[in-house]
């Protein structure tokens, strides 16, 4: 007993040194000026733990310690890089990396999935938003103080190896496994663009990153040359990245001397006003933008300017309500430090970013548990925040950016026997399997009318349900009454994905996307924007 109490009086007070000692170096790194008796202090701290505490203490990751304690008391968003982690952390979006393909970040001592990258292991295997990794090959990774580098060492590695991760997931029943082969991971920025019809483009964008204003011309180009007259622009799950891709892009759609985004810090030292450039490549044609509580960040420049502009009608789901600009500093040592300068405005003077509040790590739960991914009237309006687009239209503030259309997540045909398959990746197994022995055979077929045509042998979903069984998942028959037209539209999904790769995978898959098909719905609405 006496151990315990010892404990839980000396805890307190490493983690108030660690924090202290953060505060001094900072101090020391950015010439902050600190008075001379507060230095004195924290040095005074620094050498009595050095000196005189009872056990060898780590000096090195003590004061890393101590700096992200510091940083948690401002908000969020600011965090710091030890030096080994940089290059990892910048992977995703400058070049690629070996391992599972998710975009994550540490909530509550537990890895949370922001978004499973798009085209890589864990997305084809179902994994996705919201997503909690507990354990990673039977160990347990939750509430064990996990880092950003322990995350890396565990989850990234050589292609070709398997890693099992387990899973919890709001709604299901258990732990869903996962058993995930590491691949490379490309940073595409474009997922995949296509013509719905003679006149409706697609482009998914998932993500702003180093060259994704390259891929977005590109792709701009090829559709406008098929006849593209109209453009349904797809950011759900979009995490954000760089803001001067987000203005880029934006630009294209905007009229000259149009505002895009503005900033304001301290002071005027990092205030900026982004305004679109004459010769946009799409500023005639009617634009749809698709967003969800996956949509953050640049994501969120994009779809305001648009808004407030009256340039586009948005669709879907408000937003995640990232709106604070970080600075990447260099550190001394080579870490690196991301430190919040700014906040983000959209043209008509909203603030992206949502209130801090204690359970801000838990606001899309929140959401979640209030109705608000089902029921429009569960999103509360401030009218004290509400503002005006260029046309007059009422738009409004508080954190994210509320669509002009609202379409709830779809569920009808999702069911618990479902998840498991696709935690079990039965789906996918079944798909691969049958398009590695037929693929010659499906290639004649032409991808139009494989997407058009093309009917999955009942044999396939027999096949699932067998697999399903040696898994020991248990299924009834409202189980299969619900989930039925999903799987079969799944596996012609998958296996279109193996004969032509995703321009073939996503015109599948739209087929039971409700927010997708609503959408295409609203281009009378979105040409009156005009």
């Amino acid at each position: 007993m006496k151990k315990n109490n010892t404990f839980t009086i000396i805890l307190p007070l490493v983690i108030c040194t660690s924090l202290a000692v953060g505060i001094y170096i900072g101090a020391y790194f950015w010439g902050t000026s600190l008075r001379g008796d507060e230095l004195s202090r924290l040095k005074e701290v620094l050498g009595y733990i050095q000196e005189d505490y009872v056990d060898t203490v780590n000096t090195k990751t003590l004061i890393n310690n101590g700096i992200e304690g510091m940083l948690t008391k401002l908000d969020p968003h600011s965090v710091y890089i030890p030096k080994e982690d940089v290059a990892i952390a910048n992977a995703q979006l400058e070049g690629g990396f070996q391992g599972i393909g998710v975009e994550f970040q540490i909530i509550q001592d537990t890895i949370c999935v922001v978004t499973a990258i798009s085209g890589g292991p864990s997305e084809s295997l179902g994994i996705r938003s919201g997503d909690k990794i507990v354990k990673v090959d039977g160990i347990q990774v939750a509430g064990i103080g996990i880092t950003i580098n322990d995350v890396f060492k565990k989850l990234r590695g050589e292609k070709g190896t398997k890693v099992k991760v387990s899973i919890w997931r709001k709604g299901m029943r258990k732990v869903l496994d996962f058993v995930i082969t590491r691949d490379q991971i490309t940073t595409h920025s474009v997922d995949v663009y296509y013509m719905i019809d003679a006149q409706t483009g697609y482009m998914k964008v998932s993500k702003f990153g180093e060259k994704t204003y390259d891929e977005f011309k590109e792709a701009l180009t090829s559709l406008k040359s098929t006849g593209m007259k109209r453009l349904l622009l797809d950011l759900r799950d979009n995490p954000g990245g760089y803001l001067d891709k987000a203005i880029k892009i934006a630009d294209d759609f905007l009229g000259a001397k149009k505002l895009i985004v503005y900033t304001d810090g301290k002071g005027s030292k990092y205030d900026s006003k982004s305004y679109a450039e004459a010769g946009g490549d799409f500023e005639a044609g009617a634009v749809i933008v698709m967003v969800n509580e996956g949509s953050a960040s640049a994501s969120e420049i994009v779809s305001g300017a648009l808004q407030d502009n009256d340039r586009a009608l948005i669709v879907g789901r408000r937003t995640f309500g990232k709106g604070l600009v970080q600075r990447p500093i260099e550190l001394s040592d080579g870490s690196e430090l991301r430190l919040t300068i700014s906040k983000y405005y959209t043209p008509s003077g909203r603030c992206i970013q949502k209130p801090f509040s204690e359970d801000y790590e838990d606001d899309i739960l929140k959401r979640y548990k209030n109705g608000e991914f089902y029921h429009a009237d569960s999103i509360k309006l401030n009218d004290s925040l509400k503002f005006k687009t260029t046309k007059g239209r009422t738009v409004y503030g508080g954190g994210g950016i509320m669509p002009d259309v609202f379409v709830p997540r779809d569920t009808t045909m999702h069911s618990a026997f479902l998840g498991e398959l696709y935690s079990k990746n039965i789906i996918r197994e079944v798909a691969l399997n049958f398009i590695t022995e037929n693929k010659v055979q499906i290639s004649k077929i032409g991808m139009q009318d494989f997407i058009a045509h093309y009917q999955v042998p009942a044999s396939l979903f027999q096949e699932v349900l067998r697999l399903a069984t040696r898994e020991k998942i248990k299924y009834t028959s409202a189980d299969l009454k619900r989930s039925t037209t999903l799987i079969n539209i799944d596996l012609k999904a998958y296996i279109g994905r193996g004969a032509w790769g995703d321009k073939a995978f996503y015109p599948i898959f739209h087929q039971q996307d409700e927010l997708f098909k609503k959408a295409l719905q609203l281009f009378g609405e979105a040409a009156l924007l005009k």
